[in-house]
Parts: C-alpha cells; sequence; structure tokens
C-alpha cells in the first residue's frame, strides 16, 4: 500500500486515509473509511497545477458524474462535510463509491491472463462495457479514454461487475456532434484522434475493440511497442477488415483478419467475435462499427451528394444521433445472446460447438452433429456430467450455456460427452495440436536470440500450451468419469434385477418344494385308501402331469448361469475403477515448471532484460505433447474396456429381466396347479361321501346308481343290545350290514379328518408365502 503525501491529513473526524488509489486524467484518487461505519468511499481531488481549461474540464467531469446512474458507470457520491477542507484550492471534490476489486489492467497482468482471459470473463466484460457505452452515448457523452485502467471490478452477488471510471476526458456531444480536440491514452486511440481530425462516438468503438481484443488475446491488436509515426503508416496499409498487425520473430509486419492463437474462446464465439472486432477497428470511422453491406446496398439505392453529407453534421442531423440504434451494439447482443452447447466427441477428443434455440429438442442437435461427426443419431450417446442421457424428445436447453448467467471466475465450461453406441473399441484419432506461431518458429530455430518482449510472449505462449494440453487431458478425463458413472448406473439396475431374479428364484423354488411335497403326499395318501375302493385313474395321471410340469419350471440351470456371467462382469468392472487411468500429473507438474520460468522472466529487473533464447521452456512444450501422445492410447484402451463393460451391462439387463418374468409365469403356473389339485381332492371328497351313502361299496363309479336311504339305515339300530329281533334272518343281515356301515363311516370321518387338517395346513402354508406373491389371497 503506496503511503498519501505527507501533508495530507491522515484522519478527517471519522473518516480514516486508508491508500492511494492512484492518478486519474486531472488529479488523485484515495480511499478513505468511516471508522464509525466501515463505509469507504473514493475521494478524487483536482492537481493544483491543472490549466484554466483543464479545470473547467475538471468542473465538467463532475458534473457529467453527478447526473449518471448506470451499474456499469461508477457512481458519483455526496462529499461527506468531514472531507470537504482536503479541497486545497477553489476546485470541488468529486466522491465515488468504491470498487474493492482493481483496476481491470491489474486483472490483466496476472500471469494467468497473459494469452487472454477465460471466455466466460471475455464475454461479462464485453457485456457490461457495451452496456455503460450504450448509456454515455445515449446521454449524448463520449469517453475518449477508455482503457484497462479506466476500467474497475466489483464483486456484484453472483458475479464480478465492470465498471467505467475516470471521465476526465469524456466530453459532451456538441451540437455538431463532433469534437477536434486531442485527448485520450496513445495505444487505445482511433486514427481520427492521432490526426486530430473532426471525431464522433466512433472513437470508443476503436477504444472498445481494442479492449476487448486485449483481452481475448492478452495484446493489443496494432503494434503495441511501436511508436506513434512508424505505429501511424503502418497501420494506414491494413485491409478494412484486419484486426491485428504485428511483428513476427522475424522481424517482418504481418497482417491478419484473424485472432491468433492461442485464446481461450471456442471456435463459435471466437469467429462471432472476429467479425465483431472486424467491424469495430475499421481504419474510416465513417464505416466502424457498421454493417457494411447494408451501408454499400443504402448508398447504391439513395446516393448523397456533398450537400447532402453536410446534413449528417448539422445540429439538427446531430441532435438525434446518439440515441440512434448502434448496429455495433445490436450485434453484440446477439453474440452475448447465444445459448451453446459444446459437445465433446470422446471418439476423436475433438469438441463441437452448436448455437441453439429454445424451440429446439436433442433430436435436432443430433442431426447436426451427426453432419460434423458422421455417427448417426440411432448410435449416438449423449450424457451429461453426472452420467445422465439426454432423450432426443427433451428441450436441448437442458444442456445449454446461459453466459449471462455464469461465472465469470470459472475456468471450464458444461459440457455433454458423445460417445457412439455402434463402437466399443475407440482407438485415439490423435489431430496435434496447432502450436502458436512464435512457439513453431523457436522451435525450427532454437539458439535465436531474442529481445525481451518477444522472450516473454514466447514463455507465456509455452506455458498457455501446457496448460491447454493439461485442460484437453482433464476434459477426456472427465468423459471418462462420466462412461464409468453410466456404466455403474446401468449395472446399479442390473444388479436390483439381480436380486430380484435371486428373490424370485427362491420364492419359485420354495414353492415347487410345496407342491411337490404336497404332491408327493397326495399322491401317498391317495395309495393308501385305494384299498377302501376310492379310486380314479385319470386323476392319477392329472397328477402325475403336474409333477412333470412343476420340474419344468425350476428353470435353475438359466439363473445359475446368468448369475455367473454378472460375478464375472463385476470382477471386470472394480478393476476398471481400480486402473490408475487419472495419470496426468506429469502435465501439471510440467505447467507448473512453465509456469515458474515465465514467473521469473516477468519479474526480471528492466537493467537485466536482454537478448536470450527459449530453450529450457520450449523443452517443457516438447515433453508434454509427447506425454499427451503417448498416454493417449493408455487412456483410450481403458476407454474401450470401460464400454465393452458397458455393452454386457446393456445386453444382460432384458435377460435378466425375461428370466424374471417367466419364473413370475412359472410361479403363477404352480399356483394354479396347487388351486386344481385342491378342487379335485374336494371333488373327490365330495365323490366319497355320496359312496357313504349308496348301499353298495365300490369305486367312485358306483354313484350312478341309485343312493340308498343310508341315513334310515343308519338310524335304524336296537334301542338296546337286548332287543328280540323280530325277523331271524333278516334280522341278523341287517345287523351286519349296520356294522359295515358303521365300520366304513368310520374310516370315511377319518379320511375326511386327515384332508381337511391337511388342507388346511396348506392353505396356511400359501397364506404364509402370500407376501411374495404381492399380498394375493390363495385361500
Amino acid at each position: 500500500m503506496s503511503r498519501p503525501p505527507s501533508m495530507q491529513p491522515q484522519t478527517c473526524g471519522p473518516w480514516e486515509l486508508k491508500e492511494r488509489l492512484g492518478t486519474g486524467g486531472f488529479g488523485n484518487v484515495t480511499l478513505w473509511q468511516n471508522k464509525e461505519t466501515s463505509i469507504q468511499i473514493a475521494i478524487k481531488q483536482c492537481r493544483q497545477e491543472l490549466s484554466v481549461k483543464n479545470k473547467g474540464r475538471w468542473s465538467l467531469e463532475i458534473q457529467i458524474m453527478k447526473r449518471l446512474t448506470h451499474m456499469n458507470v461508477v457512481a458519483a457520491r455526496d462529499v461527506p462535510e468531514e472531507l470537504q477542507k482536503l479541497a486545497t484550492n477553489d476546485l470541488p471534490l468529486l466522491a465515488m463509491e468504491f470498487c474493492q476489486g482493481g483496476d481491470l489492467r491489474k486483472y490483466l497482468n496476472l500471469v494467468e491472463n497473459c494469452c487472454g482471459m477465460r471466455e466466460a470473463a471475455v464475454l461479462t466484460l464485453i457485456q457490461d462495457i457495451s452496456s455503460a457505452l450504450t448509456y454515455l452515448h445515449g446521454m449524448r457523452i463520449i469517453h475518449r479514454d477508455l482503457k484497462p485502467e479506466n476500467i474497475v471490478l466489483q464483486q456484484g452477488e453472483k458475479r464480478l461487475v465492470h465498471k467505467i471510471i475516470d471521465l476526465g476526458y469524456a466530453k459532451e456531444l456538441d451540437q455538431s456532434s463532433l469534437c477536434t480536440s486531442f485527448v485520450g491514452t496513445l495505444q487505445y486511440l482511433a486514427p481520427e484522434l492521432l490526426e486530430q481530425q473532426k471525431y464522433t462516438v466512433a472513437v470508443d468503438y476503436w477504444s472498445f475493440g481494442t479492449l476487448v481484443f486485449e483481452c481475448i488475446t492478452g495484446f493489443r491488436p496494432f503494434l503495441p511497442t511501436w511508436q506513434p509515426v512508424q505505429w501511424h503508416s503502418k497501420l494506414q496499409q491494413k485491409h478494412v477488415d484486419d484486426i491485428v498487425v504485428y511483428e513476427d520473430l522475424g522481424g517482418e509486419v504481418r497482417y491478419s483478419k484473424h485472432l491468433p492463437n492461442p485464446h481461450n474462446l471456442n471456435k463459435l464465439l471466437a469467429g462471432e467475435l472476429e467479425r465483431w472486432l472486424q467491424m469495430m477497428l475499421r481504419w474510416s470511422p465513417k464505416e466502424r462499427g457498421k454493417d457494411l453491406k447494408q451501408r454499400n446496398k443504402e448508398s447504391q439505392e439513395t446516393p448523397k451528394d456533398a450537400e447532402e453529407e453536410s446534413k449528417e453534421t448539422s445540429p439538427e442531423g446531430a441532435k438525434d444521433a446518439p440515441k440512434a440504434p448502434c448496429f455495433c451494439f445490436d450485434e453484440l447482443s446477439h453474440i452475448l445472446n447465444l445459448k451453446l452447447v459444446h459437445v465433446l466427441n470422446m471418439t476423436s477428443a475433438e469438441i463441437f460447438n452448436y448455437s441453439v434455440q429454445p424451440e429446439d429438442d436433442v433430436a435436432s442437435l443430433q442431426e447436426r452433429i451427426a453432419q460434423d461427426t458422421g455417427i448417426p443419431p440411432a448410435n449416438q450417446e449423449l450424457l451429461l456430467e453426472a452420467g445422465l442421457a439426454l432423450e432426443p424428445q427433451n428441450s436441448v436447453m437442458q444442456c445449454a450455456i446461459d453466459y449471462s448467467l455464469m461465472d465469470n471466475r470459472r475456468a471450464d465450461e458444461p459440457l455433454v460427452f458423445l460417445f457412439d453406441r455402434s463402437c466399443c473399441s475407440y482407438e485415439p484419432q490423435f489431430t496435434p495440436r496447432v502450436l502458436p506461431e512464435n512457439i513453431r518458429f523457436v522451435q525450427n530455430e532454437p539458439k535465436r536470440p531474442l529481445p525481451y518482449s518477444s522472450q516473454r510472449r514466447t514463455w507465456g505462449q509455452a506455458w498457455h500450451t501446457i496448460r491447454a494440453l493439461k485442460e484437453d487431458w482433464q476434459r477426456l478425463q472427465q468423459g471418462q468419469k462420466v462412461a464409468i458413472m453410466s456404466l455403474l448406473r446401468h449395472n446399479g439396475t442390473l444388479s436390483k434385477q439381480k436380486n430380484e431374479m435371486v428373490s424370485m428364484h427362491q420364492r419359485l423354488k420354495a414353492t415347487l418344494d410345496f407342491f411337490g411335497a404336497s404332491l408327493h403326499v397326495d399322491i401317498s395318501k391317495y395309495q393308501e385308501q385305494r384299498a377302501t375302493g376310492i379310486a380314479s385313474e385319470k386323476l392319477l395321471s392329472v397328477w402325475r402331469e403336474m409333477e412333470q410340469t412343476a420340474l419344468d419350471c425350476g428353470q435353475t440351470e438359466d439363473v445359475f448361469k446368468l448369475e455367473e456371467e454378472m460375478m464375472t462382469l463385476q470382477t471386470d468392472i472394480v478393476d476398471l475403477q481400480r486402473q490408475p487411468w487419472r495419470s496426468g500429473e506429469a502435465l501439471e507438474t510440467l505447467e507448473v515448471k512453465a509456469m515458474e520460468l515465465f514467473r521469473k522472466l516477468r519479474e526480471k529487473p528492466r537493467e537485466q532484460r536482454s537478448m536470450g533464447d527459449c530453450q529450457e521452456v520450449i523443452k517443457l512444450v516438447v515433453q508434454a505433447v509427447q506425454f499427451y501422445e503417448r498416454k493417449l492410447r493408455d487412456f483410450y484402451t481403458h476407454l474401450s474396456k470401460t464400454m465393452v463393460c458397458r455393452q454386457r451391462v446393456l445386453a444382460l439387463l432384458p435377460r435378466v429381466e425375461g428370466l424374471v418374468s417367466a419364473m413370475a409365469r412359472s410361479e403363477k403356473q404352480l399356483l394354479h396347479l396347487q388351486e386344481k389339485r385342491q378342487k379335485e381332492l374336494w371333488n373327490l371328497l365330495k365323490v366319497a361321501c355320496s359312496k357313504v351313502r349308496s348301499p353298495v361299496s365300490g369305486s367312485p363309479d358306483g354313484g350312478r346308481t341309485p343312493p340308498a336311504p343310508t341315513p334310515q339305515l343308519m338310524s335304524h339300530r336296537p334301542s338296546h343290545p337286548s332287543s328280540p329281533p323280530s325277523d331271524g334272518p333278516h334280522t341278523e343281515e341287517s345287523l351286519h350290514v349296520i356294522e359295515e356301515s358303521r365300520i366304513f363311516e368310520n374310516r370315511l370321518q377319518s379320511l375326511v379328518q386327515d384332508t381337511i387338517q391337511e388342507t388346511e395346513s396348506s392353505m396356511q402354508i400359501l397364506r404364509e408365502w402370500e407376501w411374495l406373491n404381492g399380498g394375493q389371497d390363495l385361500a
């Protein structure tokens, strides 16, 4: 923390000076904190040595700040009464909200941002600054000094918020909407300002485009180390759509319409922002920020002469110019509102980016994927990070990224992982990463000495290349993890079905054992009572058929076979989880080494920043690429094993489900047979009871003869054993029949009692098993 000037008091009432924040266009900025409320406030104090003209600008800045209210423009505050005495001249103080995140330059200077900010951070910055500029231009204000030092960061509820500060060079649009003063910082100045020509809000477009380019790539687009005269002459030669002019390591000046590698944007966004930057970085202010195709069309339809052209700069024409919709901000809004889906093709380790709409479904996305990958939609398996599959009929928005809601500090981005159902053996199709231009140059001339600025750029690119390889490897590992999670999810379903199969088999076996045992008892008892004359060969034959049917219901062999296959599969799955496929530690080590080398180079004192080569850091890049290619083969071997296991699980699922259904049908059949046999037993008893009432003993076939009045026969018993017979021979015969009937009745009652007890016992056992049959009442 830098010390404030010695003449400045350390406290003013409850306010305590905390630190000096920096120097603005017209004065110094200090941070004060209220000791009682802990409220912090930034105070900008005008320097005493300002000219009369600049003092007027200072007053204008305060007037502008006090009437601006926008979340992306630093808000003015009332100067506390105790701090009013800080004003040492007749110029007022400017109090502003304090943004604790520091300025954007500090953020860009972080080592990890040497080749540009992360994608989400770039997009949130663009969103915030474009919103602020749209607001300022709508308020008829040109900032004229837009640069990283004039953008501060403040932590919001969900993400970092960017705010524009220092309107010391800002100018309200006059009646002609044109200004002729030369102000601003050289590296971000539009050409018309350097040429001291009249200018409009288009100067902010150039500054904004330059700022965005630097945030994407880590360096300014147009010869940042050149002096103004040479810089101006070279830039005049650029094509209308060139967005970068740079000097390569061989000393040749090159022009390009494309974003240079490396950067952190996906291909789709990089293409969109390239076209937008081509619009923002045009040399001509009349073409800058506009749609050239539309402009040319309008020029052809309504040609304007010089007199009509002059009307555009008249007070009346300029009055509404800032309020007119700006094409460049409309295009930027379109880019920021894109909903993207990032698909990692696990068969080729390549990422595809798709812009989607809310009405799109997954099936439409699959059609586009099929065009890019050659994998038919029917063979595509799209998995989310949790291992869940995307169903074709569902909305694609469940996997789309909304950057407006994304945390700008997040390094990675959500992915959808693509697998080929028709392929279980994955072969590495590694396409060597395109190395940055500086890395390729040094590989060809490793001992060539380079100036410090070129060394710094090359070493930063080397570190970024290794980090990119590490992140590619981490994404593949994440895809492998998703494949494992999908495998385990399906395997969990298989385990449940296996448990159901085992339970069903045990239940079926118990039902079968009970059925067989009771059937054998019935047949045995039936054989015993055949001597009494109750017999039916047809019934016995049916029971024998039931016995054979029951034996066919066991399916024990099929169950044991499936259990053995599943046990082998479980062993393979456990082995997959134990294998050390997470072997990216070497890349992390190489990244740390490259980072330390780069950090040491950046921290060199100025007097030690001499010519030097880049051999040491380039060796680390070569090692990282070789490791990646070597480990990729091992990775795909493991991934193939995972996919084979997954296919085995998916193949077993319908087999187990089919066997469970078959056993359920067998159990139902056994219960039906048991019920049928119970009915036949009762029918047998019915026949037996009817024979008791018949005067002739014999088989159940005797039931066809008319029944004798058995009840009357059994009721005509002598009242006393000594009663005299009425008729000798007939009385003796009657007594014999009565005795024989009594004996048969006793046997039949005993048989009925035994049968009833056995039936009740059987039904009791079946009731005890009814919980296995879903609560069905078997009685």
